[in-house]
């Protein structure tokens, strides 16, 4: 709402409480009124006689010069400077300065009525995605079908009713609106609706355009003031009765207070000359604006915020950012303002204490709308027409976010060494400065100013050239085709080029932009010619790094910028927008002014960005911004794949890899590269896939450049030469923290990949690449993807497959075999299978070349359990069609292999060996050997018992039975380890030992009595021992064997009695020492068991009688526990 507007006087005194909200006060000195006879007090229609159709935008008729006149006053003049420059105005003119001070074009209702100005986007509240129901387009459709009633015009407010339809959900609802405005600029709204937005209700929408468009049918009256000037005061006291009468439960109170101070003297109404009227227009010191509701915008920046970028809130809050971009565009005063309140709220979201307090970041979203935030303020302080007291009230307010604690830092997690940004860097500049915020580069644009002399001109005119001028110096105005340059730190000069753009110039930003990228051509080209003179010294010497600050991921967004400057005027995107020049004239102005011959707009964008992206810049520190950095190079790629490329952009993509590869320093694809420099990895292979098609052997030449990654490598000394690229790092004893390390590698992956697929077939370019390849990738996990991709490539299955290729592939493999032989990976064993596959398409010669070095490729057991397994499968000898002669040469070439995997890891490898060796006899015993050997001190009992198994299996039972005494040898079974996995290897190893004769089985009973103190796995073995007669296996082969079954009484079988017995002994008073009542069950079927086996032996009834009464003795105190065994047992 407007302030108090007084008339030739000063303002009602604010201890007058009852006094309702009013505009200004208003009299008439010298009232006559015998001056106003013949005129009427009533109204006449906005469009009468005389009037030009305001809403229709055709003119029918020349406009009088009263009109002319009155359009100019009320665009540019508050009522009350006219009321006070003259003394008597006449009705006339009062009307067409009325009739013109509303707003005339519905941009502006619309962009105060949605989020863009073509209605695009849905309402703050974000849930509703049907266009038609934003504010705008109801507007418009209220207005369309008639809904709009009652519309009254008097002096500087519109009032009227509007409807809103019943529907489905709602009954009919009559929405009482009144709109005061000033200047053409709608200055106050009010609805009945109870609208809760930033922006206006469809009501307010549908009553202006109302007015916008149907002037001729709104009947137009002068202030109330003014009427009120023209009656008697019989007429007035009729007035105010019926004012009364009509209204008395809302004004009589009101009513009766004024009436009481009137009628006091000394009132302090009655000190005042004149009286309130909110119809009169706008004070002189009004703000002339656009209404906008600051609570509302405060309130849902806090909503948004609150929400922490869940239900679209970041999508919201992006939107309010392109509103006041739109704004500033619309040169409207309150983009400023509502960048202010939007900032208020995000400084005070409580998340950002939490954040610092803990030590974490913020989102990647929410770090994003802080970067836009002080880009918006940037170009708010640059514009180029905003007035020196604003500029200071600016600076004041950002200087105050600045000194905040949780102000955001411009990187996000780290401060930065970053140059001042009215200054280019120095060379060797690197000094410590304090933290920069997000605000710190808006700062220090107050200082700057758009006096320059020839950044006017540069300005102000598509002539702006110099022909005569000779560019002989690095601070030339103007290049060698005598066309201006603007020498200024690369990121301010195009913040001044976005600034332009933000505040309606486009005409202005596209001179400015371009005569930055001629400075940047000149400046690429003068890199060129230093290097050229000083490359020997430059290789052997290095340099410090020229850029400390890239243009590519600068929170500035510089070459973005440009592109975008320069596309959209290609486009014609940028027509509608306010420019210095008529439209008119703008399309007539020949292209050739601003630019050279056979140059377009697109192709200096292109140019732009490649001169941008090829730049050889610093990594920054932080994770954020070293993400910045790789999005803001996508992003930028992705604008640039949208170009279609002809012939004038092939030719600029050559001339820009040629600067690329022969700039030094300067280009990130010189040859002088620096260990913390951008890789160029994702730029190359967009280089590459354009240059290919038109000149294959510049492509390649890029692509191989960009390979590098000298972040990895280890650095050279200065004067060292013997490497082809030559590595500085600015900081040599510092491994830098690279977060996006994984992404960089990724995309130095793709990029060779890229260049596989394309020199499919060419086995020069193939060798080439792969040496690269070798030479930059450190990544085993990437190496082997290539190597899968070129497999893929090579067979592929509509061609025959491509051996050359396959080579590579192959080649890869081995150097991923190379570099995970002694390190730990999760996909080694699938890498160690897709070698053999790969090996396996080359042919016969590559399987037994991995053979013939395993050592340097594969573990033991990889290479026997693996390698050696599948090439002697038949698979892959059907595979290879293999003769006969090959067969063994392959299998020969896999023994070989098996028993020196053997003999390097007989543990792992024996077994694997012996099953390759079956069909070779010496190899078969070679293998046998190498465990004999290593029974005794390499190999566990389980792997013994394995192999004797295997033996068994082969018909090799003596082999069998050697090695399972030597398992036995190596195993040791307590008393209480009834359920051990390796029973079942002892009762099959005395099973054997038992089938082969009593001779064998005595030799293994020591062993058996030796290793098991388990009293149950004894008393197991002791009656299978007893159940058959030994030796039925020998039997078969000799008569000597009697048949008769062994006696417990004589060794062997005596030994292994005792030994179970005494284990029962044992075992029974280990348990009784913790035993609980409820394993005493249990405990008792256990001794049933001891009993058993006791009575096998001749006196074992009179020993068990004795165990037990010994255990009633010594056990007595367990009575529960003694009186259940004297049950059981007596």
């Amino acid at each position: 709402m407007a302030s108090q507007r007084i008339c030739r006087r000063s303002g009602i005194p604010p201890s007058v409480p009852f006094l309702p909200p009013a505009k200004r006060l208003c009299c008439r000195p010298g009232y006559n009124p015998a001056c106003r006879q013949g005129q009427r007090a009533g109204g006449v229609l906005c469009g009468g006689p005389g009037s030009a159709p305001g809403g229709s935008g055709k003119t029918h008729n020349p406009e009088s010069l009263l009109d002319i006149a009155a359009r100019r006053v009320a665009e540019k003049w508050p009522f009350q400077r006219v009321e006070e420059r003259f003394e008597r105005i006449p009705e006339p003119v009062q009307r067409r300065i009325v009739y013109w001070s509303f707003p005339r074009s519905e941009k502006e209702i619309c962009m105060y009525s949605s989020f863009n100005a073509g209605g695009e986007e849905s309402g703050t509240s974000g849930e509703n995605n049907d266009e038609t129901q934003l504010p705008f387009l109801r507007g418009v459709t209220l207005l369309e079908g008639g809904w709009v009633d009652n519309v009254l015009q008097v002096g500087f407010h519109l009032s009227g009713t509007v409807t809103d339809p019943a529907t489905s959900s709602q009954p009919e609802m009559v929405c009482s609106v009144s709109v005061s405005f000033d200047r053409c600029k709608i200055t106050a709204v009010t609805c009945s609706c109870g609208n809760k937005d930033i922006f206006y209700c469809a009501h307010v929408v549908a009553l202006a355009l109302y007015r916008v468009r149907k002037p001729e049918q709104v009947k137009l009256h002068l202030p109330i003031s003014e009427t009120l000037f023209q009656m008697s005061r019989d007429q007035l006291q009729k007035f105010v009765q019926y004012l009364i009468s009509v209204h008395h439960t809302e004004v009589l109170p009101t009513a009766q207070k004024l009436a009481d101070e009137i009628l006091s003297t000394n009132s302090e109404i009655n000190q005042v000359h004149g009286a309130p009227d909110p119809t009169a227009g706008a004070s002189v010191d009004d703000e002339n604006c656009w209404h906008l509701d600051e609570e509302q915008v405060q309130e849902q920046v806090k909503l948004f915020l609150s929400q922490g970028g869940y239900h679209g809130s970041g999508k919201q809050l992006n939107l309010l950012f392109s509103k006041v971009r739109e704004m500033l565009r619309m040169r409207d005063s309150n983009g400023a303002r509502m960048l202010t309140l939007i900032t208020e709220q995000f400084m005070a979201d409580p998340r950002l204490a939490l954040w610092r307090q803990q030590g974490t970041t913020m989102t990647d979203k929410y770090r994003q709308l802080w970067d836009e935030l002080g880009a918006l303020w940037m170009c708010i302080v640059l514009n180029p027409h905003c007035k020196a007291e604003q500029k200071c009230s600016w600076l004041r307010q950002l200087r105050r976010w600045n000194s905040v604690d949780v102000c955001p830092w411009e990187d996000g997690n780290h401060g930065n060494d970053l140059p001042n940004l009215t200054h280019s860097l120095p060379q060797g500049a690197h000094e410590s400065r304090p933290h920069r915020t997000v605000f710190t580069r808006a700062i220090e644009a107050c200082d700057l100013h758009w006096q320059d002399r020839h950044l006017q001109h540069i300005i102000a005119s598509d002539l702006y050239a110099n022909y005569c001028y000779h560019d002989n110096q690095d601070g030339s105005l103007f290049d060698a085709r005598g066309w201006p340059m603007w020498h200024e730190h690369v990121p301010t000069a195009c913040a001044r080029v976005d600034a332009l753009r933000s505040h309606g110039y486009p005409r202005e930003a596209l001179r400015l932009a371009i005569a930055v990228v001629n400075t940047l051509r000149r400046q690429q080209q003068r890199q060129l010619e230093h290097f050229r003179r000083h490359k020997k010294e430059l290789l052997h010497k290095g340099t410090s790094i020229t850029n400390m600050e890239g243009w590519v991921g600068h929170p500035l967004d510089p070459i973005g910028t440009l592109f975008s400057t320069l596309t959209e005027t290609g486009r014609g995107t940028e027509e509608g927008a306010n420019t210095c020049l008529d439209l008119s004239e703008l399309q007539r102005l020949p292209v050739q002014r601003l630019l050279g011959e056979g140059e377009s707009y697109v192709a200096l964008a292109v140019e732009t960005a490649l001169i941008g992206l090829g730049q050889q810049r610093v990594m920054p520190d932080g994770l954020y911004a070293q993400e910045k950095v790789c999005r803001n190079e996508e992003q930028l790629l992705a604008k640039l794949q949208e170009v279609e490329l002809d012939d004038t952009l092939v030719k600029i993509f050559r001339k820009q890899a040629v600067f690329l590869l022969e700039s030094g320093p300067y280009s990130g694809l010189g040859e002088l590269v620096y260990r913390e420099s951008v890789p160029m990895h994702t730029f190359a292979r967009y280089l590459f896939t354009s240059l290919l098609p038109h000149d294959a052997e510049l492509a390649y030449k890029i692509a191989l450049r960009a390979m590098r990654l000298p972040v990895l490598e280890s650095t050279a000394s200065p004067g060292d030469l013997s490497r082809p690229h030559h590595l500085v790092s600015v900081v040599p004893n510092r491994y830098p923290r690279w977060f996006t390390l994984s992404h960089i590698e990724s995309q130095q992956c793709e990029l060779a990949s890229t260049m596989l697929t394309a020199a499919k077939g060419d086995s020069r370019k193939l060798e080439t690449v792969l040496e690269s390849i070798q030479k930059n990738i450190h990544s085993s996990s990437h190496i082997f993807k290539l190597a899968q991709d070129a497999f893929k490539i090579a067979t592929l299955m509509d061609s025959l497959p491509d051996i050359t290729l396959l080579k590579v592939s192959l080649e890869l493999g081995l150097q991923v075999m190379r570099i995970t032989l002694s390190t730990l990976n999760w996909r080694r064993r699938e890498m160690v299978r897709w070698l053999v596959t790969c090996a396996t398409e080359v042919g016969v010669y590559a399987l037994d070349s991995i053979m013939q070095s395993w050592f340097t490729l594969f573990t033991p057991t990889e290479a026997t359990s693996i390698v050696a397994t599948t090439v002697m499968s038949n698979t892959t000898i059907v595979r290879l069609h293999l003769d006969c002669h090959q067969q063994e040469n392959l299998a020969s070439s896999a023994r070989t292999l098996a028993l020196q995997c053997a003999m390097k890891d007989p543990q792992n490898c024996a077994l694997s060996a012996l099953t390759l060796c079956e069909k070779d006899h010496i190899a078969f015993e070679t293998a046998y050997q190498i465990v004999l050997d290593a029974a005794a001190t390499g190999m566990s009992y389980t792997q013994l018992f394995t192999i004797a198994r295997y033996m068994e299996h082969r018909g090799y039972p003596m082999r069998a039975y050697k090695l399972a005494t030597l398992a036995m040898t190596h195993l040791n079974l307590s008393y209480n380890q009834d359920t051990h996995p390796a029973i079942n290897d002892v009762l099959w190893a005395c099973a054997l030992s038992h089938s082969l004769g009593k001779n064998e089985l005595a030799a293994v009973i020591p062993l058996v009595v030796k290793s098991v103190k388990c009293a149950t796995v004894l008393s197991d073995i002791l009656r299978r021992c007893t159940l058959t007669t030994p030796g039925m296996v020998s039997a078969l082969n000799s008569r000597r064997n009697s048949g008769k079954l062994m006696s417990l009484d004589k060794a062997p079988l005596r030994q292994l009695l005792d030994a179970t017995i005494g284990a029962y002994i044992n075992t029974t008073h280990s348990r009784l020492t913790h035993i609980s009542p409820r394993h005493y069950s249990e405990f008792i079927e256990f001794l049933g068991k001891a009993r058993e086996t006791f009575l096998m032996a001749h006196d074992g009834h009179i020993q068990f009688t004795q165990f037990i009464d010994n255990l009633k003795q010594i056990y007595k105190g367990k009575k529960k526990l003694m009186m259940l065994v004297r049950e059981r047992f007596g």
